[in-house]
This record gives C-alpha cells, sequence and structure tokens, in this order.
C-alpha cells in the first residue's frame, strides 16, 4: 500500500496540483479571439500585405499593424488566489489541510476510493484534454476554477474593448476605406444524366496555323479593289434585271424586238452568267465547304445559281411557262449581298491584323473564368499575341450556325422540289422547282450578318488602337460580366502630374525622394513613372527595401538601412499616428514619413481622360461591373465619386490582398484572346468589351433571324410549285420576300457598333 501510493504523489499533494491550474492561466488570449466569440464592428481581416518577406521577418514598432491598445491582463491579488485553492478530499468534516501535507496523511486515506478511481480513469483517458488528478472532487473543482478564471478574463477583455470601440471603431471607419468581399463560392449541384446528354462538350475543331498578323494583313489585302468593284458590277446587273421584272409589272411593253418572250429568257440567263463569272471566286469557296461537311448560306446560294441558270436556258429553247422569266434577279440581288458582305469581312480582317501588329508587346484582352467573386471577368495584361493569328481564321458565329442549319435545308429543297414536280404531274418542272426552293432557302442577309458589323466595328476599334481577336473570343462575352480597372486604365501616364514637393527636417530631398520613389516602385503602383522621372531629375537612386507591406489604409511600409519608412495618403499617416502639420489641406498627395517623422510630402494633380466617363457608362449599360484593382493608394471609391462625379458605388473596391493578386503581371490568364489592345487608357479597354459582346449577340441572333426567313421560304416555295401557282412564284414577288427578310437584319448590324 506505501509503495504504490508513493508511485503517484503528484495526485494528491496539493503543492503538485497547483501546477495544472497554473498552465492556462499563463494562456493570453488575445483581443481578436475574444471579439471574435462575443461579437463587434470592428474588423478582424488582417490589413497589411507583406510583399517581398513574411510578417514574422518584419520589425517591431508601428510599421506592421495599425496602433491599437492591447488589453493587459490584470494581476490578481495572493489572498484571492489562495482562496481558490483546491481543499483535498476528505471522508470527515474536518477542517480544511494546509496546502503541505506528508506522507503519513496519503497513508490515513481509505482504501475504499482505490476502485472508484480505476473505473473512472477510462474515461479520463477518452476526453484527451488534460490529465488531471483521478479523485472526482479535485476535478471537478479544478474545472470550476478554470471556468471562473476564464469568465473573469473575458469579462474585463471585453469590457475593456467596449470601452475603445466608441472612439477607436470611428477612427478606423473614417481612415479606412471600405471594401467589398468575396461571396463564397456554392458547391454546384450534380447534373442529372439529361443534362449531361443534352450538353455533351463539342469536338473541338483544329485550329488553323498561327501566322504573324502582319502577314494575314498582307494575304487578306489582296484582291480587295477588285472584289468591291464585282460587287459594283453585280449590283448593275441586278438593277437592269429588275428593270426587265417592273416593266410589264408597270403593264409597260418593250419595243420590238425586245417584245419576245424568248429574247427576254435570253436576257435574263445573260445577265445571269455574266454574274456567275464575276463571283465565281465566292461561289467555288461555298461549294468547296461542302465537300469538307460545312455546308453554308454560300452553298445554298451558289446552287441557286447553277439551278436558275439551267432552269432559263430550258425555258428559253423548249418551254413558256405563261410568259414568266427565270429568277434572275432574285439570284443577282443575293449575288450581290453576297459578294458585299465577304468584301466587308475581309476589309475587317485586315483591317484587324493590321491594328494588332501596331506593337511588338500590346496589352491581351482576355475573359478569365471565376477571377473575382466567382465571377468571369475580363483582364488587361501585356503579352505577346500569341494565337492571334489562328483565332482570326476561324469561322466566325453565322457560319458556325449555318453549317449546323443548312444540311437540312439542302435535303428540305432537294425532297420538295421532287415532291412538288410529281405532285404536279410535271417532270420537266423539276428544274423550276430545284431553282424557287434554293432561291428562297439563299436568304440576302446571310453574308451580312457578321462580315459588315465586325468591319464597322473593327474600323471603330481601329480609332482607339483596338482589335478583336476573332470568333472564339467573342463567343465567351456572354459569361463576362466583370472587367478589372487598374491605375493605368483611369490616370494614364500624362494624367497625373506633381503640385508642389516640400521636404520636412534635416532630411535632403534626393534622399526622401529616393525613398519614396523606392516604395512607389517596389508596390507597383501607376506613379513609379512620375516619380521615376523625377528622381532622374534630380539625379537620386533607387534604394534597397526589405519587408514591404501594403496597408489597407492607403499605405506603404518598409526598412531601408535600418529605417522605417511610411509612405502614404493623408489618412494613412493620421492612422500610423504620424504627425502633420497643422492646418495642412491638400486632397491628394504622397506622404513620406522616416522612423515615425514627416520627412516629405508629395502633391500630386490627378486629371481624368475625357473617354473615361462615356466608357464607363457604356460598361454599366452592358450591365459590366468595373473592379477596381488599384495599386495607386489615392485611387478609391471616395476619392472618385468626390473628385470626379463616377459612380462608385457600382464599382467593386476588393481588399488590398486581392487587389495586390488581381493586378499581379504574372497571374495566369485565358489562352483565348478576346482582343489586342495597343493604347493605354480605359477608351480601348471598354470599346473592344462592350463591342464584342454586341457584336456576338447580334450576330447570332441575326443568323437564326436568317435560317427562320429560309425555313419560311422554302415550305411557301414548296406550295405554291406543288400548285403550279405561277402568278404568285413570280421573280418579283419572291424578291420582294427575300428583301423583306433582309430589312432587319440590316438593320441589326447598323446597330453593332452605336454605343
Amino acid at each position: 500500500m506505501r509503495q504504490r501510493d508513493k508511485e503517484k504523489p503528484n495526485k494528491t499533494n496539493p503543492e503538485n496540483t497547483k501546477q495544472p491550474t497554473q498552465e492556462p492561466s499563463e494562456e493570453i488570449y488575445s483581443l481578436e479571439d475574444i471579439l471574435a466569440e462575443y461579437g463587434t464592428r470592428r474588423s478582424t481581416v488582417r490589413t497589411a500585405v507583406p510583399v517581398n518577406s513574411p510578417l514574422d521577418s518584419q520589425p517591431e514598432g508601428k510599421v506592421l499593424a495599425f496602433p491599437r491598445r492591447q488589453a493587459q491582463p490584470q494581476e490578481e491579488p495572493e489572498e484571492e488566489e489562495q482562496s481558490d485553492q483546491p481543499e483535498p478530499p476528505s471522508d470527515s468534516d474536518q477542517p480544511p489541510q494546509e496546502e503541505e501535507t506528508d506522507d503519513s496523511q496519503e497513508e490515513d486515506e481509505p482504501e475504499a476510493s482505490q476502485p472508484q478511481e480505476e473505473e473512472e480513469t477510462p474515461e479520463e483517458d477518452n476526453s484527451g484534454v488534460v490529465e488531471f488528478p483521478p479523485e472526482e472532487s479535485l476535478l471537478s473543482s479544478l474545472l470550476k476554477r478554470l471556468g471562473r478564471k476564464a469568465d473573469r478574463y473575458a469579462d474585463q477583455m471585453f469590457q475593456e474593448s467596449e470601452e475603445m470601440d466608441e472612439e477607436e471603431i470611428r477612427r478606423l471607419e473614417e481612415l479606412i476605406p471600405g471594401t467589398d468581399q468575396e461571396d463564397e463560392p456554392a458547391v454546384p449541384p450534380t447534373p442529372s444524366l439529361l443534362y449531361r446528354l443534352l450538353h455533351r462538350p463539342r469536338r473541338e475543331e483544329p485550329m488553323p496555323e498561327d501566322i504573324a498578323p502582319q502577314q494575314l494583313a498582307r494575304t487578306y489585302g489582296k484582291g480587295l479593289k477588285g472584289l468591291r468593284m464585282r460587287s459594283l458590277l453585280i449590283f448593275l446587273l441586278a438593277v437592269v434585271s429588275i428593270v426587265q421584272l417592273v416593266v410589264p409589272a408597270l403593264n409597260y411593253v418593250w419595243l420590238p424586238p425586245l417584245d419576245d418572250y424568248q429574247i427576254q429568257v435570253w436576257i435574263a440567263c445573260g445577265l445571269l452568267g455574266a454574274g456567275f463569272l464575276l463571283s465565281v471566286d465566292v461561289l467555288i469557296t461555298g461549294l468547296a465547304r461542302a465537300f469538307h461537311g460545312k455546308v453554308g448560306m454560300d452553298t445554298l446560294s451558289a446552287l441557286s445559281v447553277i439551278f436558275t441558270l439551267a432552269d432559263g436556258l430550258v425555258l428559253a429553247m423548249v418551254q413558256n411557262r405563261e410568259g414568266q422569266l427565270p429568277y434572275t434577279a432574285p439570284v443577282l440581288v443575293g449575288l450581290f449581298f453576297l459578294t458585299h458582305g465577304a468584301y466587308h469581312k475581309k476589309c475587317g480582317l485586315r483591317l484587324a491584323c493590321r491594328t494588332a501588329a501596331a506593337a511588338a508587346e500590346p496589352y491581351l484582352l482576355t475573359l478569365d473564368e471565376g477571377k473575382w467573386n466567382g465571377r468571369d471577368t475580363y483582364c488587361k495584361w501585356s503579352s505577346v499575341p500569341n494565337g492571334f493569328g489562328s483565332q482570326i481564321q476561324t469561322d466566325d458565329g453565322a457560319q458556325r450556325i449555318y453549317r449546323r442549319f443548312c444540311p437540312i435545308l439542302l435535303l428540305a429543297c432537294l425532297l420538295f422540289s421532287l415532291l412538288a414536280s410529281a405532285a404536279a404531274n410535271r417532270p420537266e418542272y423539276l428544274l423550276w422547282c430545284l431553282s424557287a426552293t434554293f432561291t428562297s432557302a439563299a436568304a440576302f442577309g446571310s453574308a451580312l450578318v457578321y462580315g459588315r458589323p465586325f468591319h464597322k466595328l473593327t474600323r471603330r476599334l481601329s480609332h482607339t488602337g483596338a482589335a478583336l481577336a476573332g470568333w472564339p473570343g467573342l463567343a465567351q462575352t456572354r459569361k463576362g460580366d466583370r472587367a478589372l480597372i487598374t491605375d493605368g486604365d483611369l490616370f494614364p501616364p500624362g494624367y497625373v502630374e506633381f503640385n508642389g514637393i516640400k521636404v520636412f527636417g534635416d532630411y535632403s530631398i534626393e534622399r526622401v525622394l529616393s525613398y519614396t520613389a523606392t516604395l512607389i516602385r517596389d508596390s507597383g503602383s501607376g506613379l513609379t513613372k512620375l516619380f521615376y522621372d523625377l528622381l532622374r531629375a534630380q539625379g537620386g537612386l533607387f534604394r534597397q527595401a526589405d519587408h514591404l507591406c501594403c496597408y489597407e489604409g492607403g499605405g506603404l511600409s518598409a526598412n531601408i538601412r535600418g529605417y522605417q519608412v511610411l509612405v502614404g495618403s493623408a489618412s494613412f499617416m493620421n492612422l500610423m499616428e504620424v504627425p502633420l502639420p497643422p492646418g495642412l489641406n491638400v486632397k491628394n498627395a504622397v506622404f513620406c514619413a522616416i522612423d515615425g517623422d514627416l520627412a516629405g510630402i508629395f502633391a500630386l494633380n490627378y486629371s481624368l481622360p475625357d473617354g473615361v466617363f462615356p466608357s464607363l457608362d457604356a460598361l454599366l449599360r452592358e450591365k459590366v461591373g468595373p473592379v477596381l484593382a488599384t495599386r495607386d493608394f489615392n485611387i478609391i471609391p471616395a476619392m472618385l465619386h468626390q473628385r470626379f462625379k463616377l459612380a462608385s458605388d457600382k464599382m467593386d473596391f476588393p481588399p488590398v490582398e486581392r487587389r495586390r493578386e488581381l493586378s499581379d503581371p504574372e497571374q495566369p490568364h485565358n489562352p483565348i484572346l478576346t482582343g489586342v489592345l495597343c493604347r493605354e487608357g480605359l477608351v480601348p479597354y471598354a470599346d473592344t468589351v462592350v463591342g464584342a459582346r454586341r457584336l456576338r449577340r447580334a450576330t447570332r441572333f441575326g443568323a437564326i433571324l436568317t435560317c427562320v426567313g429560309s425555313t419560311v421560304g422554302v415550305l411557301l416555295a414548296y406550295y405554291l410549285t406543288a400548285v403550279t401557282a405561277f402568278g404568285s412564284l413570280s421573280p418579283l414577288n419572291l424578291l420582294i420576300f427575300l428583301i423583306t427578310w433582309l430589312l432587319p437584319v440590316w438593320f441589326l448590324t447598323s446597330w453593332v457598333p452605336r454605343y
């Protein structure tokens, strides 16, 4: 019995049991832990962002964190601590024992309590928190004492923080600008089997060879003048063929020998043959695409020319369909719009390639998935335009829709023509049925849907130094609703100037300027070039800065040769408790403090370019929200609203950590380009984003509209040919029908560049 009790002397000696209670009391509860439990208005987000080194390597002082009072735990008097000491267990009502006990007292403990201790040992092992003595009363007393200590300490800390909130929190709210926090990404639901079947990933087509933009510009420039001239000649032929239809429609007659029906048919065939020769390259391209499995509207136009010319020759030799002429006029008008659209597209491609080749390393515009707050965001970054030559050669959005729908129209035209000639019991009318159905299927606006607005939009963007990078980049614009705005977008070089410099104390202007320019350069601020030019003019040099940190309050801190340097706005200096001159009234300036003393002030004059206002309005109308990813601590939403009256409430302003991440030049980007920007500023950036979104919508809506018109035309042509209604399906009526479907497409293509 004595030997077993000696093996565990720490469990019954009150002096030894005092150790577990002292360990928790030595644990320091920080203010952030207490506030996180009880809740307060104070933000617990880290406000200093290390740039070049971790925080733990920073020197102590006011550089790393905002000044805040650290609550110190109050020491309890010895009498209270001694009164809280637990009493040793006893079976009789005896007075409390003294703190020190000997082995003789341990021998007097009853052995009956030993089985109870052995039964409770597994429960204590399972808890795994702290190894307490096995006595039940001692354990409960220790837990109660710990609970009282923690509650008392928390109440004291919470009371002190509440006393500081009214003054300290108000000061922080005035000096630190508010930021927008990102939402936690929601877990997407598991797609159903039907959804996976309907949304199977499409087979990616091989991209064309990535040719340099200069070479592509020369390729697209070949034959442009000839194509335009041939398009005008086809238009004149179409006018002559229309006159040929209008004269008898107005009850006029031709003079001999033109009044002969066969001569009129031969004239129509001659006009159509001339139009075929003038547009042979475009028609051959359409037929060649059909052999590669890409049937489009140009393929249907080529077939309509072939069947109409064959029907006219047969009609001139052996037939007479109640004085009806072949469909020369609608086919020639369709050829004019086909060549005119091809001319517009080649001009747009050539101009886009020339603009992209204007700069050796331009800015690239991409749509990065989930960049900010889980939303697809447009980003502007500097690099070589790799992939531009491949994307610009791909099929546009209208061609992608046509090559899925036009094969159905092709089969419908062939089938309906066979059925209509069989229903009329006149096999010789097969060429007439083929000519009517294919002419109705070849919509006039098919080549204009993308070519015309693309040329007009490219011409507008070229004046601002921007170019679209083909349809792969345009197709993604439907998902983008945010755009990152950096320092250079709002204030390009030349729009921020010095308005005065003042140095305080015994510091030289070269030293203060070198320290300030070094921190500005290392932070990647948009003021780097401005301070670099001034530093060169003063003959100064950049210094070596260590432990650079960025603060949410609008400033920077670093160590330069053992000196603590602070650079920031006036609010940041007040936040760091740097005394400023009384009566100081500077709206926008860069302050520099060395070892807590103000060393210099660099007053700045910000002027906003005129194009920023309409560019932001265009982005907001397009439902693209600007995201301020600025590194200049003076550019905050309050400054933009008070100084320039911008709608800063509609802009997102991330915390300083996220702003640095979003504006990092080394961050990964989407390999698919939306556009190429060759100039600074927000104007080319916003024009490219808005123009790309409008062009995508107009192209898809116009392509769907032409497909609907072609479907209606094929169905009507089938019905009228089946009942042999020559008068209802006359060339003039068919021409009016096709022009009617052309008008909305024409107005739609004119709407794209008007913003």
